[in-house]
């Protein structure tokens, strides 16, 4: 089955956050969106649920549920209870509710950096101090240094963040890496979240996502694992993801925290999610074939480039470029005045870095190296 992930489609003057981040000069290759029309399965259900026309509460998505439960057995081999899920709006939803139902304002998290903004932010807005733990070159990936932490641990630490696969450096953690930060988890006796929106996303052949929560029945007892179609599919906008949620005493704690604030999953939201997971993995696999090649066009381009090193990412379509060696003091500024639209690597921690998504079309990226160069370019002479 063929799919046309060439298809140029113009996001200019729609809604999209992405497209309309910057002027029509700057080309956005920054949050975590891809340009991909998302597969048939989804907009043919999303079709026929509209045509009912009502649209009123929907009820538990024990089909959802169902497809959900499916997919982790089928794909990462784990066996999911349908009792352990919570739907949720969002996955940034999840991260803030784990902060706050897993810890109280004298205890402490733990994040890897450079990271994900709402790690930090998650931490910030509920008043929590947090340990950042960094990310270590090992080889080509960027592993996770929790030993380092020892000399600034005091016993007030509580909640242990992952990120799997890493956002924003695309390592697929290997089990002998996430054994570790399990027994990290154990000798403190921390409660862990792992973030594992972007695991069906895995670039590199012979890589398989582990979630951390299947590693025993100790990972699952202290584990939230936060889940979602969304960067799968290309479906973020509506909004469907899931905690799952082992133990009954934690999840408990967790629906108690969201109870009032956290609203539940809308129908439509509820349409696609299921629609993906029953029907998406044909198109799945021809967009990782895609985003692969994307992905060694883009590090061939940068590593050809003096002043910039690009971590070559295991998963996701997202870049970990260091810019330091090219002597500019925003790089974000920098290349943004040379038409291209990157996040800032100040918000992940790592300001002399930025993140380029890479999930657009081979034509687009084209440009955005064309780009690339001539900004490059234009350090080197200023210097």
């Amino acid at each position: 089955m063929a799919f046309n992930f060439d298809e140029e489609i113009n996001r200019r003057h729609s809604d999209s956050i992405k497209w309309n981040a910057h002027e029509e000069s700057v080309l956005p290759m920054w949050v975590a969106d891809t340009d991909f029309r998302s597969p048939a399965c989804i907009t043919d259900a999303l079709m026929a649920r509209v045509q009912h026309g009502v649209f009123g509460y929907g009820a538990h998505p024990q089909e959802l549920a169902e497809a959900f439960v499916e997919w982790c057995q089928r794909r990462y081999q784990w066996r999911v209870d349908p009792q352990w899920l919570v739907f949720m709006p969002g996955i940034v939803a999840g991260l803030n509710l784990s902060v706050r139902a897993f810890t109280t304002p004298e205890e402490t998290t733990v994040a890897p950096t450079p990271i994900y903004p709402p790690f930090r932010k998650s931490a910030a807005l509920a008043g929590r101090a947090q340990l950042n733990a960094p990310l270590q070159p090992r080889g080509e990936r960027l592993v996770l240094d929790l030993e380092s932490l020892r000399p600034q641990l005091t016993g007030r630490e509580k909640l242990l963040m992952l990120c799997n696969p890493q956002n924003p450096g695309g390592t697929a953690y290997r089990r002998d890496e996430l054994e570790a930060q399990l027994a990290f988890a154990q000798e403190h006796d921390l409660i862990v979240c792992s973030d594992e929106i972007h695991c069906d996303l895995i670039l590199t052949p012979d890589v398989q996502h582990i979630p951390f929560a299947s590693l025993s029945e100790d990972a699952a007892r202290r584990s939230i694992t936060l889940m979602s179609p969304s960067k799968t599919f290309n479906i973020a906008g509506l909004g469907a993801s899931v905690a799952v949620i082992p133990d009954a005493a934690l999840r408990q704690r967790f629906c108690a925290a969201r109870e009032g604030i956290v609203p539940h999953v809308d129908v439509l939201a509820l349409t696609a999610a299921e629609a993906a997971w029953r029907g998406g993995e044909p198109w799945l696999a021809e967009q990782i074939t895609y985003l692969r090649r994307n992905r060694d066009r883009l590090y061939a381009a940068v590593e050809a480039l003096a002043g910039l090193k690009m971590v070559r990412p295991e998963a996701t379509y997202l870049a970990w470029v260091d810019a330091a060696g090219l002597g500019v003091e925003n790089p974000t500024r920098f290349f943004k005045r040379q038409g291209l639209g990157f996040s800032p690597g100040a918000d992940f921690g790592a300001p002399q870095h930025v993140r380029i998504n890479f999930g657009c079309t081979a034509a687009t990226l084209e440009t955005a190296i064309t780009r690339l160069q001539r900004a490059v370019e234009a350090a080197n002479v200023r210097a």
